[in-house]
Formats: structure tokens, C-alpha cells, sequence
């Protein structure tokens, strides 16, 4: 069955969809297609942030049609291997919240856009 993953590094975030029974290793060779950093230079996290090994699947690793659905993906992390040699800490920088209404903006109680009398 198919599961859908949205996988964040930094500002980034990748919509991807994955058979329960796929391995972690060719979830990377996806995302090497997107981004062009080879699986040996990509850690994934799993929901508990702790790294994904590479001979599981996806079911293995909790990732389940129930939990990974198209309207709620399943949130993974992702680090790159940086020019020396180790892995940068994961970072998933929070999404951004819509600022406040104005006032004149917010509903008033039962207006519905008709001045009151």
C-alpha cells in the first residue's frame, strides 16, 4: 500500500509517496534524484527523530498506510553529509504562522456582513 512522506530539511520540505515495503536505501536513491546528494550522504529520521537504518523498510520502521496518509504525510528529517566528512545535526525550520487579523477584518457576532439595526 502506498504511504506518503514529507520529508524537511532546513526550509525544505519534499512530498513523496513510497510503498509500505520500501527500503530506506531506495527512499534515498528518490531523494538523490531530487536534490543529487548520493544515499551514502543522507541520514533519515523517523518520527521519533532517531535515525532510519538502511535494510529496513518503511513498515519496519512504523511507517504505515495508517500513519503516512495523503492528507497528513508522515513527517521524516533529513541531514547531508557536509565537505568534511560528518553529517550536519538534523534541522526542520518550523513552519511559519499567518499573522493576526485586523480588527475591522474579524467576525462579528451574527453581522454576516449586515450592519445591525
Amino acid at each position: 500500500m502506498d504511504v506518503f512522506l514529507m520529508i524537511r530539511r532546513h526550509k525544505s520540505t519534499i512530498f513523496t509517496d513510497a510503498k509500505e515495503n520500501t527500503t530506506v536505501t531506495e527512499l534515498k536513491k528518490v531523494i538523490e534524484g531530487i536534490i543529487k546528494f548520493k544515499p551514502n550522504d543522507q541520514l533519515l529520521y523517523n518520527r521519533e527523530n532517531s535515525v532510519m537504518q538502511d535494510e529496513q523498510t518503511l513498515q519496519e520502521c512504523g511507517i504505515t498506510m495508517a500513519s503516512a496518509k495523503a492528507q497528513a504525510p508522515c513527517q521524516l528529517g533529513l541531514a547531508l553529509r557536509t565537505s568534511s566528512g560528518e553529517f550536519e545535526p538534523l534541522e526542520m525550520t518550523p513552519y511559519s504562522a499567518p499573522p493576526d487579523l485586523p480588527e475591522v477584518m474579524k467576525n462579528t457576532e451574527a453581522s454576516n456582513g449586515q450592519e445591525q439595526a
